[in-house]
């Protein structure tokens, strides 16, 4: 049993792990993610969702559903995490920006995928609890900052991977900017209150841009600084 979780909760989290494989096989020929991987099952499988949420929600951690974690925000569906996670076609080598750590649970996944994850959240209290939450699981390879996430973290970058969890009016540009030649942005664009689109924006060897749709999503709004 995973970190004394009862038995319902345990039956759960394996129930998820294959409805999240169904959805990816039935969203397949939209998302260009024929199959849920090995490896991102696996971090799935290893990272406990219930950490993440709040004791009044622990009965719906295993639920393929978005839940608030207060401030307004949410910890993302299961399967959104599932999906976001394959577009970005991650190694082990890979270092990774995220913005909008939120809970911490979607980070938690991306370091057991890449070599290091640098996360920008907005929320000063979010932040220090889903620091405090990876250093409990002995989560080593991930650093934090507090600030606007649409500026990215330019002291790390460029980045391999970036992965935003807020929906962008439009793309920020200094997110473009750090990608590394060859690397991948998944980010969902559209006004807030609306469906979204979760786009993957690849650059290439020559820092050519391309950008496709991969699936209609809704996020909360990523709140950026303005001039």
């Amino acid at each position: 049993m995973v970190d004394g979780l009862a038995a319902g909760l345990e039956a759960a989290w394996q129930t998820l792990l294959n409805r999240v494989a169904a959805e990816i096989r039935e969203t397949g020929a939209v998302t260009g993610c024929p199959a849920l991987s090995a490896p991102v099952r696996q971090a799935l499988a290893t990272v406990p969702r219930h950490r993440f949420v709040a004791d009044e929600q622990r009965g719906w951690a295993y639920a393929d559903m978005p839940l608030p974690i207060g401030r307004g925000q949410t910890i993302s569906q299961p399967f959104i995490v599932a999906l976001m996670t394959e577009l970005l076609a991650l190694d082990p080598a890979m270092t990774i920006l995220e913005i909008g750590a939120g809970s911490g649970y979607q980070t938690a996944v991306l370091a057991q995928l890449a070599r290091q994850v640098y996360s920008v959240e907005r929320i000063p209290e979010l932040a220090e609890a889903a620091a405090q939450r990876w250093r409990e699981m002995g989560i080593e390879n991930v650093a934090i900052r507090v600030g606007d996430g649409g500026q990215g973290w330019e002291e790390y970058a460029p980045f391999d991977g970036i992965m935003v969890t807020a929906a962008a009016t439009d793309v920020p540009p200094a997110l473009v900017r750090q990608l590394k030649p060859g690397g991948r942005l998944v980010i969902p664009v559209g006004e807030p209150g609306y469906t979204q689109d979760l786009r993957v924006i690849h650059k290439d060897p020559q820092g050519v841009v391309f950008s496709r749709s991969a699936l209609p999503v809704v996020f909360v709004p990523l709140i950026q600084d303005r001039d």
